[in-house]
């Protein structure tokens, strides 16, 4: 059987406990709800006392509190725990298509597997197979590497998107899954109210040569004149992904240093990181535009300089409603929301932009926040916040249009990793939660 080395894929060995109660062992990414403190003290008690994903993690919401070496600390004794107490299964080898049904009534479907490290990168422009699509902050990685440095298990929320407009990847994985009429690996309902999860693991010379062909018509479909293919952007977890690599290319001078050859040390775990891959073009994936707030600073010279940047289109509108529709209905246009003479203004600014809307609108709008000492931004979700926000005093508010998927790999293709804070792949509660596991460090 060919492998998956050229596409920066390997099989995983996949950990998932006995008698899975995906209620109280699956919780949500680290990185959400990290001004809710509510929201993790109710994780904590539907966990209670029993395997939990929750005690191998550490939400952010805490990440600034004095206990959090302790907290780091005890998630590596945790996993240790659970591997000595035999909360695991047997390991095991194979792909697990995952179908995630969400609280609003939307289906997503991925694929977990595991990818290689040395084949991604984060800084712009990179040629690599895998790569970000928003811009990283270095300064994020240290804290999360004080918890992969070391630990036995890793546990991904990490989603890869795949250019895949055939849906002849995940979607075919799923058909290997549900056309065997194989019992699920796992499956039930989410914590929260935030929906259920099924995983099929897809261990078959079969499947496994299934996906395998599939993988390598997009490895050739998005391969580029100059050679250099663009195989899987970061969707979530960017800066997680980012602290694996960090921490690998750490133990692979450590690996060095203790005179181990070059093939003993790509044959280490710690070279791989888990992610769950999903297609750009899946239906029951969304692309929600992070809109902007500005504070400081004039409604009307805000609109005039971006205006003028991006060789825009003013036209007033007559509600917020018209605004809002107009803005979603597009792809390059922008809404502005703020008062003038005491009125609530609605501004729409009408754009011939051709590459993702925000990765224009983004340095325009830093620029002339940095021209003005008074201006600060701030990012805000759902088009309720835009016309609360756009409604106070010397504030301005700003809707984005959707997300183009048909655009977006061509976009970070060509200008490299987007503003931070450009999209949101579908609302808190659809991120990905914490299920399977693989074995790190020994």
């Amino acid at each position: 059987m060919k492998t998956f080395d050229q596409m920066g894929v390997q099989i995983p060995q996949i950990l998932i406990p006995k008698n899975i109660d995906v209620k109280t062992w699956s919780v949500v990414a680290c990185d959400q709800y990290t001004q809710d403190r509510d929201y993790w003290a109710q994780v904590q008690k539907i966990a209670d006392s029993k395997p939990s994903t929750l005690n191998i993690i550490l939400p952010e919401v805490y990440l600034n509190d004095n206990d959090k070496s302790d907290r780091i600390k005890n998630i590596g004794l945790k996993m240790k725990q659970y591997l000595d107490d035999g909360v695991f299964e047997q390991p095991k080898n194979g792909f697990v298509y995952v179908e995630r049904k969400t609280a609003y009534g939307r289906t997503r479907k991925g694929l977990v597997v595991s990818i290689d490290l040395e084949t991604y990168e984060w800084k712009p422009f990179s040629k690599a197979l895998i790569r970000a699509t928003e811009a990283t902050i270095v300064d994020r990685i240290p804290p999360r590497m004080e918890i992969r440095r070391g630990a036995s298990l890793e546990l991904p929320h990490i989603m890869l998107l795949v250019n895949d407009p055939l849906h002849s990847l995940v979607e075919k994985a799923g058909g290997f899954a549900k056309e065997s009429g194989k019992v699920p690996l796992y499956c039930g309902d989410l914590m929260m109210e935030s929906g259920s999860i099924s995983g099929w693991l897809l261990e078959s010379e079969a499947e496994v040569e299934g996906v395998r062909k599939a993988m390598e018509k997009l490895f050739e479909a998005n391969t580029a004149a100059d050679g250099s293919t663009f195989l899987f952007a970061v969707g979530d977890g960017n800066h997680s992904l980012a602290t694996a690599k960090a921490v690998w290319d750490e133990t692979k001078e450590k690996l060095k240093a203790e005179g181990l050859s070059d093939e003993e040390i790509a044959k280490s775990p710690v070279r791989y990181a888990l992610v769950e891959i999903v297609n750009i073009y899946d239906e029951g994936l969304t692309f929600e535009p992070i809109h902007r707030v500005v504070f400081g600073i004039d409604g009307e010279n805000l609109v005039s300089a971006v205006e003028s940047k991006l060789e825009g289109k003013v036209r007033f509108v007559a509600s917020f409603e018209e605004l809002e529709k107009s803005v979603h209905e597009s792809k390059t246009d922008f809404g502005f929301v703020f008062k003038k003479n005491g009125k609530d203004t609605f501004v729409l600014l009408e754009t011939k932009i051709t590459d993702l809307a925000v990765a224009m609108f983004q340095p325009v709008l830093d620029e002339v926040v940095k021209n003005d000492c008074n201006a600060s931004i701030d990012y805000i979700h759902g088009s309720a916040e835009v016309r609360r926000l756009g409604s106070m005093d010397n504030a301005v508010s700003v809707l984005l249009p959707p997300v183009a998927k048909d655009s977006f790999f061509a976009t970070i293709n060509g200008r490299g990793p987007l503003p931070r804070k450009s999209f949101s792949m579908g609302e808190a509660d659809e991120k990905r939660f914490y299920l399977e596991c693989r074995r790190l460090f020994n």
